[in-house]
This record gives structure tokens, C-alpha cells and sequence, in this order.
């Protein structure tokens, strides 16, 4: 059975996702990063991923959902490729032995920076589980843009020494270079692009070059740390706006797309018909180098600036569930201010579960950050200035009816992939 055809199991979301942290290298040292404890030491043994995994097979009755998303991340997780490839045939392997209820309803995921994309290792892996693969490459946008934030690594780096800003070797061009082979093999891939205060000014031309590079599918998104400077939002609002006017006015919202532009934002929220949880920190599970389980990859110790790690078990001893409890009765409103919850724009603004926990004033996941208040707000407006213009073109040209079926065909298509 190939992927196209696990409609069932994959419509809605009705997966559990597992992740492997199986290095906390990588080969970048990018500005806005949040894992700020990446390091060459810690990294996964499979006599820990065995334990893991067959942990979570053993308890096939307290993960009920009809499909697993296996994601491996690192640092950069494709340097542990060897790993992963065992990984995955084990997986494989017990799935079927078992009879487990995930067996040829899964994938494997990964969000990589792309550079060891082409290597004789990773692309054999590729081939061997491309039908139950997810790949995403991370690339910023032009290279004026991705060079910002996206640099190598360099030795003085271990010591807390850092380069000057002409001493910065960007990484666009090692990654840029993998980017048709990628697409040649996962055609619907899309991208993950990261905006924080200094790249600002770049938003539209990036997004435009990627659509260039025929990448269709633009997700991107501010940083959720408290990073924002005055005036931030105002330039974010023109950027935006100057971005809205070129997708439309070139006509790529016909077949490209950019996750700023949304129709599912930007208006009010009732805590009683409306109040879950924005991120899923408690229904997915994480393991580390050292075995350790966490409700999220961001509640690792590598992921916090200030607080302690929130372990809720291991491979040796399974999950505490009381360490778990908190996660399972967070919503909405319980972790918002009454700013928050009584928000004329409310919907779509996002928030991470870690960032959250560690920006709080108490080792507390129930206080909601709200570093990106403002940035959410001039989204929302140049959301509005998007869709009004967007459909004032189509009404014009007697086309909306035709966009309106093209958007319920893509939704299909997307559940079934």
C-alpha cells in the first residue's frame, strides 16, 4: 500500500507522533535557534533506540492512534544516518512481527538543513522507504536572507567564541544545489522558513525566490522568543502586505502557497466552543541520547535557556504519568491571559508548549508566552489587506467560484498524501 492511499489513516491528523532525538550536532550554527545546548557528544546509541522502540510496541494499548509519524531530528539528524537506517528496518521489521496496528500506517519524517541531502548514504535510504517518506529541507529564502542566520559551524564556535560578521560562511549555496533533486523526488514538499527581527526586510523577495526554485509550499513562521524590536511589526505589516500585492498580482496564488495567508485567522475565539491546545506537547513523546522521555523535543535540556528538562520517564522505567498529567489538561484558556482569550483577532495567533514552560516565571506550562503579539496582530492585517484584495480580483474576473472548487480539490489531495 502506498502512501496516496492511507486516506483513512492519515485524514485528520489521527497520528501519534514519535520523535528520535539521535544527535544534538549539526553542521550550522544558526542565529535564531532554539536549541541552544547542541553539542558532538551527545549522541543516540541504537542499544537506547531499541529500548525505546520496543517500549513503545510493547504498549501498543496506550497509543491508540490509528497511525505513528517516526521523526528524527537532531541538531542535523541525517548525521546519524546509519542509525536511522537501522531504525527504521527494526521498525519495520517488529511492526509486521507483531501485528501492531501502525504496521503500513506510518511514515518517517525529517526536517533537515539539506546538506548531506545527495550523499550515496542518505539517498539509499531514501529509495529504500520513499513511499513512507516525509522530507522537509529548510532553506530561508535568497541567499541574502538565508546567509543571515544560516551559518556553518565553525571550531572557535565549541569555545564560545564567535566569528565576526564578515568571518560568517553562509550555507545557501551547500544547500541551494540540493534543492531539484529534492523536489525531483518529493514533487509536494514544502519548506519551513524562519523570520526573526534582522531578516525582516527580506520576507517578500525570499518567498518569491523560493516559489522560483519550484518549491509550491511556503510554511513560515516568526520565532516564538522574545526577540522583537520596536517597529518590528510595522515592517513586518509592509512586508507582507508588499508580498500580498505580488502573489496576487503575478497570479501565484493559483498554484503556489504561503502559510502567512490563511483564511482560519484573525477573528474572535469562545473558550467554550473553541479551546484547544495549539501545540500537541503531551500526545507526542520524545526520546533522547540518554533514553529520557519528554512530552516535546523543546522540553529537552538542549531546548531550554532557564528551566530544568521535564523528564516524564525513560526506557528503563516507561512513562510516569503524573510527570504527564499537566499536559493532558492543557487548553486555551487555562494558560492565556484575559487579554489573550478576549482578543478580537485571537485565532491563528500560535504558541509553543516549550517556550512557554521556559519563559514562564514559575517551571509552570500553564502561563502563555506572548513575545509575538504585536508581530501576530500586523499579520492579521496584512492577512485582511490579502484576502480582500485577493477576492475583490476574483469577483472582477468572474473567477471565485472556480478558485473556491480549486481550494476543496487541494484540501482532498492533502488528506490523501
Amino acid at each position: 500500500m502506498k502512501i496516496k492511499d492511507l486516506d483513512k489513516q492519515w485524514e485528520d491528523g489521527v497520528a501519534k507522533s514519535i520523535t528520535f532525538i539521535v544527535t544534538k550536532d549539526c553542521q550550522l550554527a544558526c542565529k535564531y535557534c532554539y536549541l541552544v545546548g547542541k553539542n558532538t557528544k551527545e549522541r543516540m546509541t541504537w542499544d537506547v533506540a531499541k529500548q525505546a522502540i520496543d517500549y513503545i510496541l510493547d504498549h501498543e494499548s496506550d497509543m491508540s492512534e490509528e497511525s505513528v509519524i517516526w521523526d528524527f531530528i537532531g541538531g542535523e539528524p541525517f548525521l546519524e544516518i546509519d542509525l536511522i537506517d537501522k531504525i527504521c528496518d527494526y521498525l519495520k521489521v517488529e511492526m509486521f512481527r507483531r501485528n501492531h496496528h501502525w504496521f503500513n500506517s506510518y511514515r518517517f519524517s525529517f526536517s533537515t538543513n539539506g546538506i548531506n541531502y545527495a550523499t550515496d548514504k542518505v539517498q539509499h535510504f531514501i529509495k529504500k522507504n520513499h513511499e513512507h517518506l516525509s522530507i522537509g529541507i529548510t532553506i530561508d529564502g535568497t541567499k541574502r536572507k538565508h546567509d543571515l542566520n544560516r551559518i556553518w559551524k565553525t571550531a572557535e564556535m565549541e569555545h564560545g567564541i564567535m566569528p565576526k560578521p564578515e568571518e560568517e560562511q553562509g550555507s545557501y549555496d551547500d544547500v541551494v544545489k540540493n534543492i531539484p533533486l529534492w523536489l525531483e523526488q518529493f514533487p509536494g514538499a514544502g519548506t519551513k522558513v524562519t523570520i526573526s527581527s534582522a531578516d525582516i526586510p527580506y520576507i517578500k523577495e525570499s518567498v518569491l525566490h523560493l516559489y522560483s526554485l519550484g518549491i509550491h509550499e511556503v510554511n513560515i513562521n516568526c520565532v516564538f522568543e522574545d526577540v522583537w524590536k520596536d517597529g518590528d511589526d510595522k515592517l513586518f505589516e509592509q512586508q507582507l502586505t508588499e508580498l500580498a500585492d505580488a502573489i496576487i498580482d503575478g497570479g501565484y496564488y493559483t498554484d503556489f502557497a504561503c502559510s502567512f495567508f490563511t483564511e482560519q485567522m484573525g477573528k474572535p475565539m469562545d473558550c467554550q466552543n473553541d479551546n484547544q491546545n495549539w501545540c500537541g506537547a503531551g500526545r507526542m513523546l520524545a526520546v533522547d541520547a540518554e533514553g529520557n522521555f519528554y512530552p516535546c523535543t523543546r522540553f529537552a535540556q538542549y531546548s531550554l535557556r532557564s528551566k530544568k528538562a521535564w523528564i516524564i520517564g525513560n526506557v528503563h522505567n516507561g512513562i510516569d504519568k503524573n510527570r504527564l498529567r499537566p499536559f493532558l489538561t492543557l487548553d486555551r484558556c487555562t494558560q492565556s491571559t484575559d487579554e489573550c482569550i478576549n482578543c478580537e483577532v485571537a485565532s491563528g495567533c500560535a504558541w509553543c508548549q516549550g517556550e512557554n514552560y521556559d519563559a514562564a516565571d514559575t517551571p509552570t506550562v500553564y502561563q502563555r508566552s506572548t513575545a509575538i503579539c504585536k508581530m501576530h496582530k500586523a499579520r492579521v492585517r496584512a492577512n485582511n489587506y490579502y484576502w480582500n484584495k485577493l477576492y475583490r480580483k476574483l469577483e472582477k474576473e468572474g473567477e471565485r467560484e472556480a478558485f473556491e472548487n480549486r481550494k476543496k480539490q487541494k484540501v482532498l489531495n492533502v488528506k490523501r498524501i
